[in-house]
């Protein structure tokens, strides 16, 4: 027998049962947008006796608290950021090694049309809250809420929690998470459908046959509140060597280019020979840069074709880096300009660093912006800095928890 915890969950169900088969094909991406982040779905919907639901109105209370703070701690200053240091913002923008973060692209890039984002985390199904068993939406959100939990609070996901949360629940996959971004950014979902690419880059629709080894991903149109109809696609694919290689999605990315690139919290890993493919690709074809320490390396720029404005404070690698340590990095951000908000591994305000590499006209015309260099770019061992002492590595993990929520003491 089916327990139902109280009457209004039992007055949900029967509503949903009477509605859900009959509606499913109405209820609209947009409203299943808005009820995963915690935001009353249009008025009509299917899906507006959900948030009778307890959990449902708790989850909301929350998001509403949460993204509240994040929009005054970081968000706000970053688009005021871009706005002051993007002067001539291109229609597409990159983000390679994404996860599905789009809140960070649209804040750095709020004037791009197209948004393609790549990393290995699987796009899972189109979501559909109607097809729920009774009594997931509870599940539902708090697989939600799991997932965002690192984003929130440090600006980055950690990809080894992402490995075991976006496999999980009724509701998985990337699709809900940059559904709720999108909805939280004050975006409007018009269409979502699945796709993938073929081997010259050429889009398809998950109704065409594929290769079992296809790059498969999501396309989605939208429109903020100027109404300007954008696109984002997120591809799951493996950007080292051999992945792209193997894959359309550097052939897809061609005619969009060049775009202004976003990297950040990217584990060092264009540090790497085995990622030289995906890194000289950016070079060749970003008009602008934006990243932290753990992108594109310092050494790896041909100066004779970039331009750099270093904003913020290096303070070294974390712990869990200690090989990476830039000294040319170090030197440049002698001369940085401050930086009010955090940013990647070193998250805390006062911390962070962000190099915006702009790409100077005349190199438009030369086959490479990337510097000659061995396979495998030598790094050198983390040391002392002169003047203050970098602070200690941040834990892997928070201290404390608030609300069903990571947070750390004094946010």
């Amino acid at each position: 027998m089916v327990r139902f915890p109280n009457v209004q969950t039992l007055v949900l169900w029967i509503v949903l049962l009477g509605t859900g088969s009959a509606h499913a094909q109405t209820v609209s991406p947009d409203d299943t947008a808005r009820v995963l982040a915690g935001m009353q779905p249009s008025a009509g919907s299917p899906l507006a006796a959900l948030t009778q639901d307890p959990s449902w109105q708790r989850h909301a209370k929350f998001f509403d608290n949460a993204f509240g703070q994040l929009e005054q701690r970081q968000l706000s200053k970053i688009r005021a950021w871009a706005d002051t240091n993007l002067a001539a913002p291109r229609p597409t923008m990159f983000y390679f090694f994404s996860g599905p973060d789009f809140l960070y692209a649209d804040a750095f890039h709020s004037k791009a049309t197209t948004y393609v984002m790549a990393a290995l985390e699987p796009t899972g199904p189109v979501p559909d809250l109607t097809r729920l068993p009774r009594g997931g939406i509870g599940s539902a959100l708090a697989y939600v809420e799991h997932s965002l939990q690192s984003i929130l609070s440090f600006s980055f996901f950690i990809t080894k929690q992402m490995k075991t949360d976006l496999h999980e629940g009724d509701v998985n996959g990337t699709l809900p998470i940059l559904y709720v971004f999108l909805a939280r950014s004050g975006k409007t979902i018009h269409t979502v459908e699945l796709v993938w690419l073929d081997d010259n880059g050429a889009v398809h629709g998950s109704n065409e046959q594929s290769k079992s080894n296809a790059t498969r991903g999501a396309r989605i149109s939208f429109a903020g509140s100027d109404g300007v109809e954008k696109t984002l696609y997120y591809f799951s694919t493996d950007l080292s060597n051999s992945g792209v290689k193997s894959s359309g999605f550097l052939k897809f990315c061609e005619p969009l280019a060049p775009g202004n690139s976003l990297l950040k919290s990217a584990s060092y890993l264009l540090h790497s020979g085995n990622f030289s493919v995906v890194r000289s690709w950016l070079l060749k074809n970003s008009a602008t840069i934006v990243q932290d320490d753990s992108g594109v390396p310092l050494a790896s720029f041909d100066s004779r074709a970039w331009r750099f404005f270093p904003f913020g404070r290096y303070a070294g690698p974390i712990e869990k880096f200690p090989s990476m340590y830039q000294e040319r990095y170090a030197d440049l951000f002698d001369r940085a300009q401050p930086l009010d908000f955090g940013i990647g591994y070193r998250w805390r305000t006062r911390e962070s660093n962000v190099l915006l590499a702009v790409r100077l006209p005349a190199a438009e015309a030369t086959s490479s912006a990337e510097a000659m260099l061995p396979a495998e770019p030598v790094t050198q061992a983390a040391r002392p800095r002169r003047g203050p002492r970098p602070p200690e590595p941040i834990p892997a993990y928070p201290r404390r928890q608030r609300s069903g929520f990571w947070f750390w003491p004094g946010w």
